[in-house]
């Protein structure tokens, strides 16, 4: 039995299901597999799910596909390679209160902004403000706790960027009105995420291993997507108490635009990843050259 370590970027939530379904139905089992998922709830998010797997304390991590680049451009690189994605379409979106001031991403000039402080994701959201026709000085916060809880409804911050999947359901459920704004909607093209990334050359060195995990993976998402309710009921005893009141079967049902087709789960296109990396060089947000090849591993059989 090999033992792979998964990094989540989060506590427990709807994107992370295709992984404890096929933990809790065996999947991972049947392929050879014991497989830990990483909670970073158990360390308060002191180390981010990324910087695991570059100290060795975990063999893949789910984050932005920003990261990855962040990983292969810094002074010390490391060699980071995304090996699938969860979603094929964002379902992402800055929000803010409906009741608030702000109508469109250019009046988020001279607003705050809750930021993660993820690779990029400041230049990206200042570049939307200015698609809109906005200046882009928007005032950047770096709140110690973030989601709409910690951010929109203390009423210290005017914007943050949040999963329509699950804050935004937690939001309906709740009766809290949000106005949301689609990255799409204002020319910032779509680089993946959550994707599962790993060290080129573990992957390299286990090849069989990471592929048995991307197959159990995948059953585990389709399984998801045909059994909402059977799914939901897998993940609910991992939720965390914070979020226990969400209608995990609305959530899911709100996933299932994004996976695609699922004989395409996982697969990264390479004109969509060229274009965003395209995209980050064209408005000086990446100096460093880099393409598809460079950044999504090849030869994976899942």
């Amino acid at each position: 039995m090999i033992t792979l370590k998964l990094a989540l970027d989060w506590t427990p939530n709807i994107n992370h299901i295709g992984f404890f379904v096929s933990q809790e139905l065996g999947y991972y089992k049947e392929e050879g597999l014991h497989v830990e998922l990483l909670n970073p709830g158990d360390d308060n998010y002191a180390t981010t799910p990324a910087k695991k797997v570059e100290q060795g304390e975990a063999d893949m991590a789910l984050c932005p596909f920003e990261s990855i680049i962040s990983y292969r451009t810094k002074k010390q690189a490391f060699d980071a390679v995304g090996i699938a994605t969860i979603f094929q379409e964002d379902l992402s979106a800055i929000v803010v209160l409906e009741d608030s001031s702000v109508k469109r991403p250019s009046d988020l000039d001279g607003k705050t902004y809750a930021s993660y402080k993820a690779r990029y994701e400041d230049e990206i959201v200042r570049q939307m403000i200015i698609n809109d026709g906005g200046k882009g000085e928007m005032h950047l916060t770096y709140p110690e706790k973030l989601g709409i809880w910690a951010t929109l409804l203390s009423k210290k911050y005017d914007s943050t960027w949040i999963f329509m999947n699950w804050e935004g359901i937690q939001a309906q459920d709740k009766g809290i009105r949000l106005r949301t704004f689609r990255l799409s909607d204002y020319d910032i093209p779509y680089g993946y995420s959550p994707v599962l990334m790993a060290s080129k050359s573990a992957v390299d060195h286990s090849k069989e291993a990471y592929s048995s995990f991307l197959r159990a993976s995948k059953k585990g998402f389709a399984y998801a997507m045909e059994n909402p309710e059977k799914a939901a009921n897998i993940l609910k005893p991992f939720v965390s108490k914070t979020d226990a009141d969400i209608d995990l079967v609305k959530s899911q049902k709100e996933s299932l635009v994004a996976y695609g087709p699922m004989h395409q789960w996982g697969k990264m296109e390479k004109s969509r990843v060229n274009g965003f990396l395209k995209w980050l060089m064209e408005n000086n947000l990446e100096t460093t050259p880099l393409v598809y090849e460079d950044l999504v591993y090849q030869g994976l059989e899942y």
